[in-house]
């Protein structure tokens, strides 16, 4: 099946894999590792996102409220890749990669599995450079699970996030009316 989505033809640098530990640009002490869904780590993540504001959900996630944000966790959790961002005993951010086996679009004519990507920081936490470490430990754990393809769709005018997936080496590969699609090639 050949299909239809666009990956870069050639693989994005190297990246870092986790553990990762970094001080934030607001001199915090942030340590980025495998997420592993026990409890309590669990209960510790599914609070991240009770905390989550609604007003930045996208595309309707995360979803809200206690027990449908512990139920999606677990199916990520289950099906997928997945880092979180610790500041102390707390999560601060996870990001995630979800393999996309729904879409025929997805399986690329050598039948490797694209991977969807979703990331997420606390809001108290965003513009500390913490998404840029945590987008950076994912692939790098992915590219150690052998992942080759991935993409996620942004809004269009999340600028931000839009320039953090450049600078990281996404690129654009496809666009709606209100979200863009990018991919990148991992090793």
């Amino acid at each position: 099946m050949h299909g239809t989505r666009v990956y870069p033809d050639e693989p994005a640098g190297s990246f870092p894999s986790p553990p990762v530990t970094f001080e934030d640009r607001d001199g915090r002490s942030i340590v980025i590792r495998p997420f592993e869904s026990e409890e309590p780590r669990l209960d510790a993540l599914t609070e991240m996102y009770v905390q989550f504001d609604p007003a930045d959900r996208a595309q309707g996630i995360p979803p809200t409220g206690e027990k449908r944000v512990r139920d999606w966790l677990e199916t990520i959790c289950a099906d997928g890749l997945n880092v979180a961002a610790w500041d102390d005993d707390s999560v601060i951010g996870h990001a995630t990669l979800v393999p996309d086996v729904d879409d025929p679009a997805a399986v690329d004519d050598a039948g490797e599995i694209a991977w969807e990507l979703a990331i997420f920081v606390l809001q108290e936490y965003q513009r500390a450079g913490i998404g840029t470490e945590l987008l950076e430990a994912l692939l790098g754990y992915a590219s150690e699970q052998g992942v080759e393809n991935v993409w996620l769709t942004v809004e269009r005018w999340n600028s931000p996030a839009i320039a953090l997936y450049e600078r990281v080496g996404f690129e654009v590969c496809g666009a709606e009316s209100f979200e863009q699609e990018m991919s990148i090639r991992l090793g």
